[in-house]
């Protein structure tokens, strides 16, 4: 029999730690090495400083069909300074010498194939990673990376929602998944976008009743605004990754890099997003 992952880790836990203080958790992204690996520290240290809950990185690939413009520029620039998959591992295991919080992968699988499925998820482990999201493996084909995950302590699948998800294929996610539920804000790619859809409270309800992770909204949210929209239509938590790069480019690349802008930048940033969270988690029974 296929071996089972864990329901819950150190990430689910830091999530229902911040519902039960009454908030949501906020969780940026970035692409790992953009602009370079240097540049990524100083804006992990900033998102650390203002207030976020969840780390999520991405490793830069060449193709990402997930992702809108603005992320795959951070590919590109990310590629172009020599990032590689082991640098990105070795950074993720720097940064989890400075920092206690969770840190969760969205990658894609040709990066965890290349690395081997066991080896990747061995030393994603012990680099300090507790969740991977391999976002263009459908829940049909994510058996190794499945049973890969399940060989290693501490680390798990992620799995994605959308209102396209039938009941039947949320059973399934719930049978398998790990750490949380990943639920998009809406069909399509990532990006920044005006408003968060009318419809996700009952998506929301639906993913809750169905799965027993908490939910974290992502693609798209980009405001202080997208964050309490979310919250009140029922999510744990919410993504910002696109938000989070653009200013990465408008202050720390090019002729207009300044990285103490760029620090100032974020930390205002997340402590923005962060600040829409707090009291604004509801009961699933609310």
């Amino acid at each position: 029999m296929t071996p089972t992952p864990p329901l819950a880790n150190h990430l689910t836990e830091t999530i229902r730690a911040c519902n039960a203080a009454g908030d949501g958790a906020f969780m940026p992204f970035i692409v790992i090495g953009d602009p370079d690996l240097a540049t990524s520290h100083v804006v992990v240290d900033a998102l650390v400083a203002g207030g976020a809950d969840v780390l999520e990185f991405g490793f830069p690939f060449s193709d990402p069909p997930a992702d809108g413009p603005v992320i795959q520029a951070a590919d590109l620039r990310a590629l172009a300074a020599g990032t590689t998959p082991a640098r990105c591992l070795q950074f993720i295991a720097e940064v989890r010498a400075r920092h206690d919080h969770p840190i969760a992968l969205l990658l894609y699988y040709n990066l965890v194939l290349q690395h081997g499925v066991d080896r990747f998820f061995a030393d994603a482990a012990a680099a300090g990673v507790n969740a991977v999201l391999v976002a263009d493996v459908p829940l049909e084909e994510a058996g190794p990376a499945r049973d890969a995950a399940a060989k290693v302590a501490g680390i798990c699948n992620v799995f994605i929602a959308s209102e396209l998800s039938t009941d039947a294929r949320l059973a399934q996610v719930a049978a398998v998944a790990g750490g949380f539920l990943y639920a998009v804000s809406r069909v399509g790619i990532t990006g920044e976008q005006r408003d968060v859809a009318a419809g996700l409270g009952a998506q929301l309800a639906r993913f809750r009743a169905a799965v027993p992770l908490p939910t974290l909204v992502g693609f798209g949210i980009s405001q202080p605004s997208h964050v309490a929209a979310a919250m009140a239509a029922g999510a744990d938590g919410v993504i910002s990754g696109s938000a989070v790069v653009r200013r990465i480019a408008d202050h720390g690349v090019g002729t207009g890099r300044d990285l103490d802008t760029l620090r100032d930048a974020i930390h205002t940033f997340t402590a923005q997003m962060k600040a829409a969270t707090r009291g604004a988690w509801l009961p699933p029974d609310i």
